[in-house]
């Protein structure tokens, strides 16, 4: 989750681009806080070849809405945890209730979780608590571990491989350079670009994604954050993946049904089938 307001400039929505050649699902987005009925926000996304999506949890109530969401909506699944930015003095008990959360059967991931070093809301000791604690509900639940890093590629990584990562660990957002694709390729990490890989100054993450292997790549929205080009400072849904996914087809110098068959699969060994 991006806490800048990077699409929320203006409130009316883009138009609904054209359809991808192949299903894909939107890995992480905060479907609570777009200003769409989910009923609406998921029909929108079909249409665009859009058929899956994962709601992430910041927070316990956001947490919690995930988990409802998942349970009326087919087409939904949850993720579960407290953002680092909300970790100052994070209790044993919120982390319980994190734990017991992820035991319903439509929550198929712990996140998001990790390290944010460009916000100062929560003190490093906080951040690097919650975290190892959500490492170890991740393999304990045996779900896929999604990351928030911010500013924070080093401490990251160290702390995966201090901690042991779990099976399954996707990278929310990618934000690191090719070095660090190439590293997280060698231990299996998923990397998850969302539409900040289209804006004009992301030459580095371009650079990153040519790098990241197929078998490891999954696509976001981040919503209502980082709309793509060419409807940067709109607000973001589901149904504007289209956008990122045929830039980041572009760059990796594939077909788009190629890259959208990828990305699908690689989505069903993170999360589960549906």
């Amino acid at each position: 989750m991006s806490r800048d307001a990077d699409g929320q400039a203006s409130r009316s929505y883009p138009p609904l681009p054209e359809r991808l050649p192949v299903d894909v699902f939107d890995s992480h987005c905060h479907l609570d806080i777009v200003e769409t009925p989910v009923d609406e926000q998921l029909k929108s996304a079909k249409a665009a070849g859009v058929t899956r999506i994962v709601t992430i949890g910041c927070d316990l109530p956001s947490s919690r809405f995930a988990v409802d969401a998942a349970a009326e909506f087919d087409d939904v699944y949850a993720a579960v945890a407290i953002h680092p930015n909300e970790t100052t003095a994070i209790s044993d008990a919120v982390l319980n209730d994190v734990a017991l959360l992820a035991a319903h059967p439509k929550v198929r991931a712990i996140g998001e979780t990790g390290l944010d070093y460009y916000r100062d809301w929560a003190p490093k000791d906080d951040q690097h608590r919650a975290f190892r604690a959500h490492i170890e509900i991740a393999k304990r639940t045996g779900k896929a571990l999604v990351i928030h890093d911010r500013d924070a590629h080093d401490d990251v990584l160290r702390v995966l491989d201090e901690e042991g990562a779990p099976e399954t660990v996707v990278f929310h957002c990618y934000s690191g350079d090719a070095r660090m694709a190439e590293t997280c390729a060698e231990h299996g990490y998923l990397m998850s670009f969302a539409g900040n890989v289209t804006f004009k100054n992301a030459e580095p993450l371009r650079d990153a994604l040519r790098v990241a292997p197929l078998d490891l790549l999954l696509v976001e929205t981040d919503a209502p954050f980082l709309t793509p080009i060419p409807h940067r400072g709109k607000p973001n849904a589901s149904y504007l993946i289209p956008h990122t996914v045929r830039a980041m087809a572009e760059v990796k110098g594939v077909d788009v049904a190629e890259l959208c068959t990828a990305i699908a699969a690689n989505g069903e060994r993170a999360f589960g089938p549906w």
